[in-house]
């Protein structure tokens, strides 16, 4: 029933991004260029037929110019003046291998900036593996709540623990996988650059 949900959802989301790309007559192969995919991969996404990481998300929503919470819901955020998120109630989004998001203003409009709570969950079988690497426009702020992490930007590894914290530019690659046997619990904040933003817009 779960994996049915996610499923429905997955089309749904697929169909928002291809509906908004073609009113916009954005050619396949410049979202392929623009989300870091081949025109093959580009089109799975957009078919339904394979998940989408939130890096993947997030650039959609930039080069749409909308709030990534339009193509999750298909609904335009309201609240301006201020959004309280209670505990356990961030808009929930499963993205990546086992990775979950809790969207912690997702009623807010004309964000400049979208956190979550982020948990990752501890792969034995990911340890001695590449750490899969992505980028978007923007900066990005980590801390650690739980457990470790372990970051890769470009050629540099990180370990993080509970308490420590990571700012990056996140047009350089980067990637990161919990470690130490145990999940890890972070609070990630991505912030938009509003200049290649207002550029794109011109």
């Amino acid at each position: 029933m779960q994996d049915q949900q996610k499923d429905n959802q997955l089309k749904e989301i697929a169909q928002r991004i291809r509906t908004l790309r073609e009113i916009m007559e954005i050619p396949v192969a410049e979202m392929a260029r623009e989300t870091g995919m081949t025109a093959e991969e580009y089109m799975e996404c957009e078919e339904g037929k394979s998940d989408f990481s939130f890096t993947f998300l997030y650039n959609c929503a930039q080069l749409f110019s909308v709030d990534m919470i339009e193509l999750l819901t298909g609904e335009r955020p309201h609240l301006s003046f201020y959004s309280i998120v209670r505990k356990g109630t961030g808009l929930k989004i499963n993205r990546r291998k086992g990775f979950t998001y809790h969207h912690l203003a997702y009623r807010f409009s004309g964000k400049t900036a979208e956190p979550f709570l982020v948990t990752a969950p501890f792969f034995e079988e990911e340890q001695n593996q590449p750490i899969h690497l992505s980028s978007h426009e923007g900066q990005e702020f980590d801390f650690v709540l739980k457990g470790q992490l372990k970051v890769r930007m470009e050629d540099h590894e990180e370990y993080l623990e509970a308490g420590d914290a990571i700012y990056y530019d996140s047009g350089h690659g980067h990637g990161m996988i919990a470690t130490g046997g145990e999940e890890c619990v972070f609070l990630a904040v991505v912030m938009k650059d509003e200049h290649e933003k207002g550029e794109r817009q011109a």
